[in-house]
């Protein structure tokens, strides 16, 4: 895949999977993904943050995620990572609780909440052990009984998957080795199991060919490149404080090269009111 671009750069990822043109890819993607943890197909999807051409790869206020919702409400968001940031754990159920939480209007009951799903595809390895799709629940320790079934959280991890093996039928792991970069002449043989991956690679020759776009994507990939080694620097130098100290540090030296808020938040783990109180003290102390 030398001369295509890397559809795990996010840029790249929500031109395929986050465009409005491309909602029967997603519609696919996701059909596939809730395949695996049982639950029935989707027949429509709304996009809640479709992608623009005021998304721009170095623009902090561009969110690269895809936040979807189906017809019955459910909430939806789709993140992919092509480095760790570290705690994604933690920032999966922070960000997870604040979508759900906002769901409420004044006057609403606790009735009204829907059910919001999240699903990080991650070009590292998290979970200790060989399945490249965990999917995770509410679940009582003994019996297995669901407390609620608003929760729902999905890791792919690229890196557990092997390349040599091509499936012969249909289903997700199709998906995520063109994700991963198969090499392109197995192309045919996944374009056969899943027929709707011809859009998502059609899509992706589209984007490689054009100046713009590969121009944009070289931007966001030297932005995803530094802002990594920035945040593996920081989380180094502040290994031997302890954990609120270590966040605290690595927010601060993050601060000090001048990342912004939300992705301080995300390496740190602290709370983006933390980071912004943390700036505001840098700030009255210059």
């Amino acid at each position: 895949m030398s001369d295509l671009l890397d559809p795990r750069n996010d840029f790249v990822f929500k031109r395929i999977f986050g465009s409005e043109e491309n909602k029967d890819v997603l519609l696919a993607f996701l059909n596939r993904t809730f395949t695996e943890s049982n639950e029935p197909p989707l027949t429509e999807i709304v996009l809640l943050n479709p992608y623009t051409e005021k998304d721009t790869p170095l623009d902090k206020q561009s969110i690269f995620d895809i936040w979807a919702k189906t017809i019955e409400g459910k909430l939806i968001n789709i993140e992919m990572q092509l480095f760790n940031k570290y705690d994604i754990e933690k920032r999966t159920l922070y960000y997870w609780s604040k979508r759900y939480s906002s769901q409420l209007q004044e006057g609403q009951t606790y009735k009204e909440l829907k059910k919001c799903v999240t699903i990080n595809i991650l070009n590292y390895s998290f979970i200790k052990n060989n399945r490249y799709h965990n999917v995770f629940h509410l679940r009582e320790d003994h019996t297995g009984l669901e407390l609620c079934d608003d929760i729902e959280v999905h890791f792919m991890e690229l890196t557990k998957l092997d390349d040599q093996h091509i499936p012969l039928d249909g289903g997700l792991i199709n998906w995520l080795l063109f994700l991963k970069g198969a090499d392109k002449s197995n192309w045919e043989v996944l374009k056969m199991n899943e027929p709707t991956l011809k859009k998502a690679m059609d899509t992706l020759e589209f984007l490689s060919q054009d100046r713009e776009a590969r121009r944009l994507y070289e931007e966001r990939q030297k932005y995803l490149h530094d802002e990594a080694s920035m945040i593996e620097w920081a989380t180094e130098k502040g290994m031997a404080e302890g954990e609120h100290k270590k966040a605290i540090e690595i927010a601060k030296n993050l601060l000090e090269m001048g990342l912004d808020v939300d992705a301080i938040a995300k390496a740190s783990g602290l709370s983006k009111e933390e980071v912004s109180a943390l700036a505001s003290n840098n700030i009255a102390k210059q």
